[in-house]
């Protein structure tokens, strides 16, 4: 088999057994069958038609948090998005920003200008792509609030741009994240003219609360679980007396319960293995079955 593949006229190339783990946060996963990176749309496409044309199936892939891929890596074709990157920022408060563009990056750019409607992104570690996909939020904020529409790349092809109410925003997903489409930008609607100094102090502090109370300092997933109100997740579990629990090279963090942390060569199967064991031990004492917020892509059948 051919270690690339040129798409058609574009500068973009499909690589073949391509390792993924360093292009998670989590730091674990196997090879793509077949890996490409393009950085335009029209990259973007020429990706999408060569897979449509080897009868591959797609994988989208963004900053890589949020996500646990199989050791035995992924099937057919994964793109990345991160490396499509561009901002626009309009007098009337909105900015329009690619999918790879990393949210806290948007964040500070927009805190620099004065532009409030951000604060809440700048610790969230994964792109405007993701973020439309998974409604993204934080203290009581999240993607949906803010958006006003994003543009997406059809399975034949073509750009549609959809406005929120065709995206069927519920808590941390939307209608995207089982939808082949795959988003290229998003518009959102911020409120500008406040004070600089003030929305970058307000962005620091909400970033230094972050660093504070969640673990940084090893690789992770960010939170593991959705919040299952009343409570959170983090809560069940620390209740639960899982707090420092361990199998293999992954651990429930000790400073947020709601993180997995790589400790250091940990396999997707630990990882994988460590979540049910959370699922069962507070279904067995609360009757509750916590539901992963991090999407769990490729073969763990066996584990």
């Amino acid at each position: 088999m051919a270690t690339e593949q040129q798409l058609t006229n574009t500068g973009c190339v499909a690589k073949a057994q391509y390792p993924l783990a360093s292009l998670t946060t989590f730091k674990v996963g196997g090879p793509a069958e077949w890996f490409a990176a393009p950085r335009s749309v029209s990259e973007l496409q020429a990706c999408v038609q060569w897979a449509n044309a080897e009868g591959l199936s797609i994988t989208r892939l963004g900053a890589g948090s949020n996500l646990l891929i199989s050791d035995r890596g992924l099937p057919g074709l994964v793109i990345c998005t991160r490396y499509l990157r561009h901002i626009a920022f309009e007098d009337s408060g909105r900015v329009t920003a690619a999918a790879g563009m990393p949210m806290a990056t948007l964040a500070w750019k927009a805190a620099k200008r004065g532009w409030q409607g951000l604060v809440w992104t700048v610790g969230i570690p994964g792109t405007v792509g993701g973020a439309v996909v998974m409604n993204a939020g934080a203290h009581g904020s999240d993607t949906q609030s803010i958006l006003v529409s994003t543009e997406v790349l059809s399975p034949d092809g073509s750009l549609e741009t959809l406005t929120p109410d065709r995206l069927q925003f519920r808590y941390r997903t939307s209608l995207l994240q089982s939808d082949p489409r795959i988003v290229t930008q998003a518009t959102f609607q911020l409120i500008p003219g406040h004070d600089p100094q003030t929305v970058r102090a307000e962005t620091a502090a909400d970033l230094d609360q972050r660093r504070s109370t969640q673990p940084y300092h090893l690789p992770s997933c960010g939170s593991v679980f959705r919040n299952p109100q009343p409570k959170s997740a983090g809560w069940l579990i620390e209740q639960s007396g899982l707090k420092g629990f361990k199998i293999g090279q992954a651990q429930i963090a000790e400073r947020h319960a709601n993180f997995i942390l790589n400790c250091g060569g940990a396999t997707a199967a630990d990882i994988f293995t460590l979540i049910r064991h959370i699922q069962s031990t507070v279904d067995a004492k609360w009757s509750l079955k916590l539901r992963p917020e991090v999407q769990i892509l490729g073969d763990f059948q066996a584990i």
